[in-house]
């Protein structure tokens, strides 16, 4: 089918969809905070995504020196773009570039969609649990939930430092989301601190699949507290993200 002048690939056996390299024009840049950079891309051919998937961009030098990073989507499957949500970090080959260099009209080789574990397509109640830039693939799943009309289905509880750092706070905000943060006081008055296990008690649902994404630390600390509240490890499915070496 063709959206907005993007032809997208529906997987249609039950798998999670798959998709090779492709080249990506770049039609949006903004920076909502100083340490990020969100772009939307219009890819070529994509393959339709679930949400949760991601992927992988390549930059290649003058001289031939090639630097991949990979990138969760934050878009839903229905939106014709593809966007993603990069954290500028200070010694990053490719997210700095991508936050200070790459211009509307710039073309980028991705790879993608990748990934079959962490990924939600709105068939079951889901709680989404994420730290910082942790966010961005709950996007894609909040987005896909409202654009079906299920946003029922899906709970989301998210930290950051400030309200300022955390990406698409107001949309998150507006979504009813549980915000805490650790450096300053919270939506609704709560205290500055940690996500505890506290915080996470009021958003268990049975049956629910639970989507943990963040720092390691993060995401250790998140799903044991879990464990600990009673729901079963092979109910969590857990994403770390980081610096690669």
């Amino acid at each position: 089918m063709t959206r907005g002048g993007s032809s997208a690939i529906k997987a249609t056996d039950g798998t999670a969809p798959a998709g090779g390299w492709h080249r990506g024009t770049v039609t949006a840049v903004d920076h909502p905070n100083p340490r990020a950079v969100r772009l939307r891309l219009d890819v070529a051919d994509r393959v339709e995504h679930l949400p949760g998937q991601h992927y992988v961009v390549r930059l290649t030098a003058p001289d031939g020196y090639v630097a991949q990073r990979s990138y969760s989507l934050a878009s839903a499957p229905s939106d014709p773009q593809c966007e993603l949500f990069v954290e500028r970090l200070a010694d990053g080959e490719v997210s700095t570039y991508l936050a200070d260099d790459v211009l509307v009209g710039d073309v980028l080789d991705v790879r993608g969609p990748i990934g079959g574990w962490f990924v939600w397509d709105a068939d079951a109640p889901a709680v989404g649990i994420a730290g910082g830039t942790g966010v961005v693939p709950l996007m894609a799943m909040l987005r896909h939930a409202r654009h079906l009309g299920r946003a029922d289905l899906l709970s989301l509880v998210v930290s950051s430092r400030t309200l300022a750092e955390l990406p698409y706070a107001d949309e998150l905000t507006a979504a009813g989301a549980f915000i805490g943060l650790s450096r300053e006081t919270g939506p609704g008055g709560r205290a500055a601190g940690r996500l505890s296990a506290a915080d996470l008690s009021g958003y268990l649902r049975p049956d629910a699949t639970y989507y943990v994404c963040g720092s390691a630390g993060f995401a250790e600390a998140a799903s044991s507290a879990l464990v600990d509240l009673g729901i079963s490890s092979d109910a969590i499915r857990v994403e770390r993200f980081g610096p690669t070496g």
